[in-house]
């Protein structure tokens, strides 16, 4: 017994083709990513300029230099992780608007849990690092609580900057996954510059 096929499964077919060639075509790929790569030498520009206004706070808190570094790339590296998942999430239909969609919950909830964690950990080990290389640290406390609050703080503003993206630049019909990771690299540095710009103005305070 033969089995003729779907006219609308050879449809479907053709449509998923059309959809694959152009989403995985180098022109879309270029056209869409490479206005973001350009802002983002802007961005990373940007973070330089917020650092280099942070002599005063460098010279006062011994080992700040150290993790600086270490906060914008752990900031990136959640962020745009975060970004990715949130971009898988709307291809596959999990993720259609924001609201309180478990999805996006539990991968927001996950970015800024492990940006806590994270942060506590490179306040630790930034401070033993400092220490074991001969320099002066204004101690493991002072060192890790700049690290949380310029992680947590810059960790909200990205988590819901990425949802906005992902969510947004799929509606008006572009690859999230060519967007949002540049764009989250860009506003990362400048956010997560920022607050450790904060964290550390609170802590002269205190």
């Amino acid at each position: 017994m033969s089995h003729k096929a779907d006219p609308s499964d050879d449809e479907m077919a053709e449509v998923i083709e059309e959809y694959l060639g152009e989403y995985a075509s180098v022109s879309s790929i270029v056209s869409e990513a490479l206005p973001f790569e350009i802002i983002a030498t802007f961005g990373g520009v940007a973070a330089g300029i917020i650092l280099s206004g942070m002599i005063e706070e460098i010279e006062l808190i011994p080992g700040l230099i150290v993790i600086a570094p270490a906060v914008l790339g752990l900031r990136g590296n959640i962020s745009c992780t975060l970004g990715s998942r949130l971009g898988s999430a709307i291809h596959l239909g999990l993720i259609t608007k924001l609201d309180r969609n478990p999805e996006l919950l539990n991968n927001i909830s996950g970015s800024l849990l492990l940006s806590f964690m994270m942060s506590v950990f490179l306040g630790i080990v930034g401070h033993y690092i400092t220490i074991a290389l001969g320099l002066e640290s204004a101690g493991v406390i002072i060192l890790t609580t700049i690290a949380v609050i310029a992680g947590v703080l810059s960790g909200l503003v990205l988590a819901l900057v990425a949802a906005l993206l992902a969510v947004g630049m799929f509606k008006f019909g572009f690859d999230p996954d060519n967007i949002v990771t540049p764009a989250i690299a860009t506003i990362g540095d400048i956010v997560s510059m920022f607050m450790l710009f904060v964290a550390a103005k609170v802590v002269l305070l205190l």
